[in-house]
């Protein structure tokens, strides 16, 4: 069997973690990593061993998806005791660098009230040593600059941290990754490989191309023979995408905020989330046999988890020829650089974009537009919404950009002309700043000021404002977390009475009542211009 040709299933599930927690791009960044093991990881591991009860019972309750809860059974306790000694021992460094960055930073914001920082170098601690700058703000608010390509060549930065487990899977239903480790069971295959491993380009290029496992074995260093692994494989070949050929533009959703943009001598995948194919699907959907050979570019609209994913891009990397990304801030530590992200889990051609850069690309051109919200009012610029022009059509893929700056859309409409789709979200409630940014303050929130800085998009009013002032042709709402593949990263659970579905309802009904084509995109979707 293991000289024979094989295809990798089509319904083999990928997970890349970090020290056995869910990757995605705050672990890669070593300053973030560092933060969110000693202010999240560690202390949700304590918590559970503490009161596995507690857990049990969160994760039985809906409203508490997503929560800072592990979902094992109490019998698990000594396995999540075991990899907390086991975190403590391995990332001595990363501990070592946030207890210094707290301490720092408070010290930072007591001392230093306008007068030069020279004399605070002199104080700084050993672990930040050589690794940040520190700077004043023109209104003399101080704040620590991440040289992030030093902390890239640090002890901060750890390959083997980084681990992928392979399983089957065989229904849209996960538990939500973010708050629960992987442990050890019969059913995970563990490569032990960081995440740039040539090894992982040549399995998932099994998907279409048929290889020897004793090929892929050598490439992934494994040395058993191992039954798990071969039955990730099958001799069945999966059904042949086709190129499009057409002389239009063809749109395809993949769900979220997941579209694929295509004429016959261009491919552009936004923000990748692809679904597995298996035999239990009751909903249609496009899935990765769906996608072409070769994708000329994937465009990444902001650096959140549920569009920058780990999951997909590692089995599309082969696939890739660029990737763009929106520039980063400036060594802030709510705003790594997603391209030394990307470059340093594998990705080669990464090119950055800021706000109304162009880019040329065959049949058209590519734009950088200016994204507000969703970022809890953080300073963040690693966020883009993108004007697709390609073969005279336009399409404007906001997102989850809310319209706060409603003028905003007026200068860009006197610019970009004729629009013929609109894609934007419409997640209005969203999460307050604590649910993904919590780990990075060195000191916790009020409530009521939390709840106020949402990462949320567009309400009706914002929405249908947006669409007067662009006068796109047709209209969808997209990025909703609604598919169930995808609730594992969102934990989001809509039911009719939800105000995200509610608001885009009346969007809906409105652009319909004036003659524009409309929906809520759900599984899956084809468009033609």
């Amino acid at each position: 069997m293991t000289q024979q040709n094989l295809y990798l299933r089509q319904n083999v599930l990928v997970e890349p973690l970090f020290n056995q927690w869910y990757a995605w791009s705050y672990l890669i960044a070593p300053a973030t990593a560092a933060m969110y093991l000693e202010n999240w990881h560690l202390k949700i591991l304590r918590s559970f061993i503490a009161t596995p009860q507690i857990h049990m019972s969160a994760q039985k309750n809906p409203a508490m998806l997503g929560g800072p809860f592990i979902d094992y059974p109490v019998e698990r306790v000594g396995e999540i005791k075991n990899l907390l000694e086991k975190t403590l021992q391995e990332n001595e460094p990363l501990l070592q660098f946030s207890s210094a960055l707290k301490a720092f930073d408070e010290k930072l914001q007591t001392e230093a009230v306008g007068h030069s920082l020279k004399t605070l170098y002199q104080e700084m601690p050993e672990p930040l040593q050589g690794y940040v700058e520190l700077v004043y703000d023109l209104h003399n608010h101080p704040s620590i600059r991440f040289l992030e390509g030093m902390l890239y060549k640090s002890p901060y930065y750890q390959l083997s941290a980084q681990s992928v487990v392979l399983s089957l899977i065989d229904q849209d239903d996960r538990s939500f990754v973010l708050t629960t480790p992987r442990l050890h069971e019969s059913q995970y295959l563990n490569l032990p490989i960081p995440f740039s491993h040539k090894g992982l380009d040549e399995l998932f290029e099994m998907k279409t191309l048929p290889k020897p496992l004793s090929h892929i074995k050598e490439q992934l260093d494994l040395q058993d023979n191992d039954e798990l692994f071969h039955s990730f494989f099958t001799k069945e070949p999966p059904r042949s995408s086709q190129i499009y050929q057409g002389q239009d533009v063809r749109i395809r959703y993949y769900g979220h905020a997941c579209l694929l943009v295509e004429t016959s001598n261009t491919s552009i995948l936004i923000d990748p989330l692809i679904s597995y194919k298996y035999d239990s699907q009751d909903i249609p959907r496009y899935t990765f046999e769906d996608l072409p050979e070769k994708i000329d570019y994937v465009i990444i609209t902001h650096n959140h988890q549920d569009h920058v994913l780990f999951e997909v891009l590692l089995q599309l990397r082969h696939k890739i020829k660029t990737i763009v990304v929106p520039r980063s801030g400036s060594g802030g530590l709510a705003d790594p650089s997603l391209k030394l992200v990307l470059k340093h889990i594998g990705f080669k051609n990464v090119v950055e974009m800021d706000e109304m850069e162009e880019i040329e690309i065959a049949d058209g051109t590519l734009t950088g537009i200016p994204f507000f919200g969703e970022h809890s009012d953080l300073n963040i610029r690693t966020k883009l919404a993108y004007l697709i022009h390609l073969k005279g059509h336009s399409i404007l893929c906001v997102a989850d950009s809310n319209n706060l700056l409603p003028k905003l859309y007026d200068h860009l409409h006197n610019l970009i002309g004729k629009l013929d789709i609109l894609f934007i979200g419409m997640e209005c409630d969203g999460a307050p700043l604590s649910w993904l940014y919590g780990p990075l303050l060195n000191k916790p929130i009020p409530r009521k000021m939390d709840q106020s800085r949402r990462l949320d998009g567009c309400s009706f009013e914002r929405a249908l404002d947006m669409v007067e002032r662009c006068a796109p042709e047709q209209v969808y709402v997209y990025a909703m977390g609604q598919e169930p593949w995808l609730t594992h990263l969102t934990s989001i659970a809509y039911t009719e009475t939800s105000k995200p579905i509610i608001e885009s309802d009346k969007l809906i009904e409105e652009c319909n009542r004036r003659g524009l084509v409309s929906e809520r995109l759900f599984g899956k979707k084809e468009i033609i211009l």
